[in-house]
């Protein structure tokens, strides 16, 4: 019998975080759910952080994923984004963890590779290989397709290493 492992990952952002679930049972991928929760850039960043961990919580309580998987920050030119980018992973790191959930961190050139099989491919690339991997995510929005390929790139390389385990033990 193959054990189904729900994995949820997450694009962080300040004003659009992007999130999806899949799972995975041997190698097969399947589409969960996925989305994307917003904050009020009228609001101040204390305010902003909490209705982002208000709404992430949210999404792990209703999905119960075994793990997920947050992409690092891409170091922006602008510091002040940088800042705001770090605030919004601190928010994604801070839920999964009062969760209880293992997490993962993989840098945007390694999802993009693992998804797409270059590490600098566009945004777009990486939506046509999302909705090529999971055909029945009815995908439309950028940051939910990161958030994904974010999952999918764990699902790989956590598949990965579970073989090499079994193969030594």
């Amino acid at each position: 019998m193959m054990h189904t492992v729900r994995i949820l990952g997450l694009d962080p952002g300040l004003a659009r975080m992007g999130w999806g679930a899949i799972e995975m049972s041997g190698t097969r991928l399947t589409h969960v759910a996925h989305g994307v929760l917003t904050s009020n850039a009228k609001h101040d960043l204390g305010n902003r952080l909490l209705v982002l961990h208000e709404a992430l919580s949210a999404v792990i309580a209703e999905l119960r994923p075994h793990s997920i998987a947050v992409e690092q920050a891409f170091v922006h030119k602008d510091p002040s984004a940088a800042l705001k980018l770090g605030h919004a992973r601190a928010i994604a790191l801070l839920a999964a963890a009062q969760a209880g959930l293992d997490i993962a961190e993989y840098t945007p050139n390694h999802i993009k590779k693992c998804v797409v099989g270059a590490g600098h491919a566009g945004k777009e690339q990486v939506m046509a290989m999302v909705k090529r991997l999971l055909p029945q995510a009815a995908l439309d929005q950028e940051d939910a397709a990161d958030a994904l390929a974010c999952a999918i790139a764990h699902a790989h390389l956590s598949g990965t290493r579970a073989r090499i385990a079994a193969s030594l033990a």
